[in-house]
């Protein structure tokens, strides 16, 4: 069946017999993907992480590779690594490549194994961070390093980022990077990092490769209800819990509006197409559009543009009070709000009607959400190397229901992919691993990704 995606430019074809990755590269990413995730670099928020040994782990195989590291804190501990390898057509814009070293935290007692063991079992590499992401830092490196020893340069310049603190704000990771060391960056127009180009399995044999080209935007949330304090026992119309409960109720129960952004447009008209299902751009332009009864169309499939076709918002956390008979004077809640580009003001304008006259609310991180044009030619690179290494893959652009270190890049003028390409069998929950229990990832398909990776780096 043809594949889906828009039409896009040919991009640059590579030399017909160009080698792959070496036996050596295969070896070099299990080992240092165990090895990374036997490195603990939990990230528990509010500069509680220490990203510095797996950063000096990363700094010693590039420097062994031939290949300058630069070694970056904002803080002690909170290490980042850039290195630049040159490519042979110096008139082509660069590109960036980027992975975090932090994960979250894990609780062993919940795991099957220890979720710092980095244990390779029956073809399988266990912990935390397997999917999240130190299976790509690794295929990174064993690429580069593959390239050394075969004196391979890429075709454009190739910048990479292992950055630390993109499990929080990032305020120690990519934002410290794009805010203070911009000039590292210089020449790249395009990046790629985590959350795509892995196989989704639709149903009948259908393989999906959801490529990323956007993310819904950032918007964690503080509200703060006042009231007048008092004895529990008397009757108290003022009560900051009473407010703050209503408004997180409304907060909860809201059903926000459907807005679709370029990105999820291309997403429901290219899935739709492996199904057979004709989308036409006039459709979606109607306002009688049904996009949860196409949605609903899509089997499995839905899963992956559901999240991103409106803004959300989900109570998290609430706070309030010390004593059963003590009325508090205020109460707090946190709410994980998400924001489609083009939707931020309308979330603002809505969280003040939910919230009401007693509740005040304030951004306590936000970020902007992200498009990138799936029209690209990196773009067909990218879909041109997955069906390379497996020619039935359905190539479909996709949004991200949430965000990555390629938001903080973006101020740099670096538009964002997806890709972190894995090859997974059938039930195999890869996105439900993230941050999950028992996180892990096929010796295979970190195989794959290195195939792929270094197919389309070389020539992107």
């Amino acid at each position: 069946m043809a594949d889906p995606a828009p039409h896009v430019p040919a991009p640059h074809v590579p030399a017909p017999h160009a080698p792959g990755p070496d036996d050596a590269a295969l070896d070099e990413v299990v080992r240092f993907t165990s090895d990374l995730i036997r490195i603990d670099t939990t990230n528990h928020g509010g500069g509680d992480g220490v990203e510095r040994q797996a950063a000096e782990y990363v700094a010693e195989r590039l420097a062994d590779a031939g290949i300058e590291p630069t070694l970056l804190e904002k803080a002690p501990d909170r290490t980042n690594v850039v290195a630049r390898i040159e490519g042979t057509d110096r008139g082509a814009d660069a590109l960036l490549v980027h992975g975090h070293l932090d994960v979250v935290p894990a609780e062993p007692a919940d795991w099957s194994v220890h979720p710092f063991s980095g244990e390779v079992r029956d073809g399988v590499v266990w912990g935390r961070g397997a999917i999240d992401m130190k299976n790509m830092d690794a295929m990174v490196l064993a690429v580069v390093r593959a390239w050394a020893r075969a004196g391979v340069r890429p075709r454009r310049d190739i910048v990479l980022a292992f950055t630390a603190d993109e499990e929080a704000s990032a305020e120690y990771g990519s934002d410290f990077l794009a805010g203070q060391h911009a000039a590292l960056f210089d020449g790249c127009t395009e990046g790629i990092s985590e959350s795509g180009a892995f196989t989704f399995h639709a149903g009948d044999g259908r393989r999906l490769y959801p490529v990323a080209a956007g993310e819904r935007g950032t918007a964690w949330l503080r509200l703060t209800a006042r009231g007048r304090a008092g004895h529990g026992s008397k009757v108290n119309a003022d009560n900051a819990v009473s407010h703050l409960a209503a408004a997180v109720g409304r907060i909860g129960a809201h059903r926000w509006p459907v807005r679709l952004t370029p990105t999820v447009r291309a997403a429901l008209t290219g899935t739709a197409a492996v199904f057979g299902i004709e989308v036409a751009p006039e459709e979606l332009d109607d306002p009688g559009f049904d996009v949860d009864a196409l949605l609903g169309r899509l089997g499995p499939a839905a899963a992956l543009v559901a999240p991103t076709v409106r803004n959300s918002s989900n109570p998290t956390v609430l706070t309030a009070g010390y004593k059963v008979n003590v009325i508090p004077g205020s109460a707090t809640a946190q709410v994980d709000g998400r924001m489609v580009a083009g939707g931020e003001e309308e979330f603002a304008r809505t969280l003040d009607e939910l919230t009401g006259p007693h509740v005040d609310w304030e951004f306590s991180h936000r970020e902007v959400p992200l498009t990138a044009p799936v029209d690209a030619p990196v773009y067909a690179a990218m879909r041109a190397s997955l069906q390379r290494f497996d020619p039935d893959a359905h190539v479909v652009p996709y949004c991200m229901s949430g965000g990555t270190d390629a938001k903080q890049f973006s101020r740099l003028g670096i538009a964002g992919y997806g890709f972190s390409p894995l090859k997974l069998p059938a039930g195999f929950d890869y996105q439900e691993l993230f941050h999950g229990v028992d996180e892990r990832v096929p010796v295979e398909a970190l195989h794959f990704g290195v195939r792929v990776l270094d197919d389309f780096l070389r020539e992107a």
